[in-house]
This record gives structure tokens, sequence and C-alpha cells, in this order.
């Protein structure tokens, strides 16, 4: 006798919807930059684009999105806006078994022809 079929408490389409959100906030270079740089603590607008070369209007967008998707936060200073990680332990843990992961697949991900380097 077979058991009773268990029902999922949560709808597993709409999980993975959220997922693939999560993945899309991280899915820009400038972003990943951006969080990689606030994973070493609080930073204004214009430290990022000083450090990272990229225009204010650029790094201001992006800091958007982030804020957006509640991966980054703000609070004032003065005239301006210091930033940081939502979750900092989290997105450092997630980054850091990115980096695992990506030096197990090696050029495969840079290689894929739907989404490598190739592909843009």
């Amino acid at each position: 006798m077979r058991p009773p079929a268990i029902e999922p408490s949560v709808d597993e389409a709409a999980a993975l919807s959220v997922a693939a959100c999560l993945f899309n906030g991280f899915s820009d270079a400038s972003r990943l930059a951006i969080v990689r740089h606030l994973a070493l603590g609080e930073h204004r607008v214009v430290d990022l684009t000083a450090h990272l070369g990229l225009a204010q209007s650029t790094v201001s967008k992006h800091l958007a999105c982030l804020r957006d998707c509640g991966l980054v936060e703000s609070r004032p200073q003065g005239r301006a806006s210091l930033f940081s990680l939502t979750h900092p332990e989290a997105t450092i843990e997630l980054l850091s078994a990115a980096e695992r992961l990506l030096g197990l697949t090696g050029d495969a991900v840079a290689l894929c022809p739907n989404y490598g380097q190739a592909a843009r």
C-alpha cells in the first residue's frame, strides 16, 4: 500500500520564479561588482563610481535595482547616502558558493551558447 501523497506547502513554480528573480538581480556584471564591493562595507555612490570606474548615473541605476530587489539598503549621511548589503553574511555565502561552482565548471559557463560571453 502506497503512503498518501504529501502536498507541498509552497507552490514550487512560484518559488522557482522568485529564485530566478533573485539571480536576475545578480546577472549584470556592474551590479555584481557593486555587490562585491559592498561586501567590504558601506559606501557612497561617489566611492563606488571612483572604485569601479562607472558613471554616477549607472551606479545609481544599479543601486536602485538592487534596493528594489531587497539586496541593498541605504541610510543618509549628510547630503549623501551610504549603501550597504541588506544581508551581508548570506550574500557573501552566495558569492562564495558561486565562485566554488565556477571553479568546478571551468570555462563551461563562459562558453555556454545561450548565456556565455559569445552570446552577448
